[in-house]
């Protein structure tokens, strides 16, 4: 693929080998022969959220049979509440009656929750058949649909079973956020403006000065903020593939708590981008009381976030059931919890053994 396609956001290197992330409007119709250029043949797979139904997935399956796919498509019923094996076991029944084979491919069209899940039976089936995505929410294009993490939930947390199985191709049309409810896209800027918050501040100034715009879709300055966020995430990820450094660990800014609240609250309450919004808070306040940053620095913060009508707290929840919650976080090592923090708008670090009446005190005041 050339360097000089415009709607090319990344390449994601990793040690499974390069991929490209495109970007851009209709792109979805080239699905097909994007696909061969990565060199994959066989059969093509294509599961999809039932509510992408009707014409996103016809365009898909059109796509995808004009280059030279033969191609079966799954609808699936999916949400945090049915992220689970039993929702798996229904897509490797379903590949099993088909006979889908090593050398064909599974794609996965949807939100973060259809990336992970189908990402998960791509990465188990017949130990591991190719996958690409084509996320049609914001949340999955600017981050879950990219480094390859794929996973399934437990009663006792979010994503505790999974493995890592990086994609052939990630194919992102922004028309497809067309057909989202508000609530679902702000739920989606909150991770974009969180890669403002750990390592981009002029992104971040973006955000701030242009939030009526953003959420128009209609300009220039929407589609660029995408990419240059897939930019960042991507960028990370080939840094820091499997999150064994310092790097990629810093995009889970917010995350410790807000996933959380997510169990907590049984994924009923809460979008993923919202408690990820409060978890934020929870994290600046955790910075602000161990001197990291000032009390400017977290208004700022909650006003961003406010303008893109994501919520700042988490009224009428149990702040020892949410700190108990934290104890099943994916990024713990040693039993202790690494904090990801703001040192600074647009620079993030990490710190352990916070005190426990900080972490009290912070979760505290997001639930007052």
């Amino acid at each position: 693929m050339s360097n000089q396609d415009p709607n090319l956001s990344t390449v994601v290197n990793t040690s499974m080998g390069s991929y490209p992330v495109i970007v851009g409007r209709g792109v979805v119709d080239n699905l097909g022969i994007e696909i061969r250029k990565t060199g994959q043949t066989g059969r093509a797979f294509l599961i999809a959220d039932e509510v992408m139904f009707g014409n996103p997935v016809r365009r898909a399956h059109e796509a995808l049979e004009r280059g030279g796919f033969k191609t079966d498509v799954l609808a699936l019923e999916l949400g945090e509440s049915n992220k689970n094996l039993n929702t798996v076991n229904t897509v490797y029944k379903w590949l099993s009656e088909l006979h889908a084979e090593r050398n064909d491919i599974v794609i996965a069209m949807g939100g973060g929750v259809t990336g992970d899940l189908v990402g998960y039976a791509a990465a188990t089936w017949l130990r591991g058949v190719a996958v690409v995505h084509v996320p049609t929410s914001l949340a999955a294009m600017v981050d879950s649909s990219i480094g390859g993490k794929t996973g399934v939930n437990m009663p006792s947390g979010k994503n505790l079973l999974g493995a890592f199985h990086q994609p052939k191709l990630i194919v992102q049309d922004i028309e497809h956020l067309k057909t989202l409810p508000a609530r679902e896209m702000a739920a989606g800027w909150a991770e974009a403006i969180k890669h403002g918050l750990i390592l981009d501040s002029d992104l971040l100034d973006k955000f701030e000065s242009m939030a009526q715009q953003m959420n128009t879709l209609e300009e220039d300055e929407p589609l660029k903020a995408i990419r240059r966020s897939v930019a960042i995430k991507g960028q990370i990820v080939s840094s820091d593939e499997f999150e064994t450094g310092n790097q990629r660990v810093l995009l889970n800014y917010g995350h410790t708590i807000g996933h959380a609240i997510e169990t907590v609250t049984r994924y009923e309450t809460f979008l993923h981008g919202e408690a990820v919004a409060i978890g934020m808070m929870a994290a600046a306040g955790i910075a602000q009381r161990i001197g990291l940053i000032d009390s400017k620095l977290v208004d700022r913060q909650k006003a961003i976030l406010e303008s893109y009508n994501l919520p700042t707290d988490a009224k009428n929840l149990d702040a020892d059931a949410i700190i108990s919650a934290t104890k099943s976080d994916k990024k713990s090592r040693d039993g202790t919890i690494r904090w990801v923090l703001l040192e600074d708008l647009g620079k993030a670090t990490t710190r352990k053994n916070i005190p426990d009446d900080v972490v009290l005190d912070s979760v505290q005041s997001i639930l007052r």
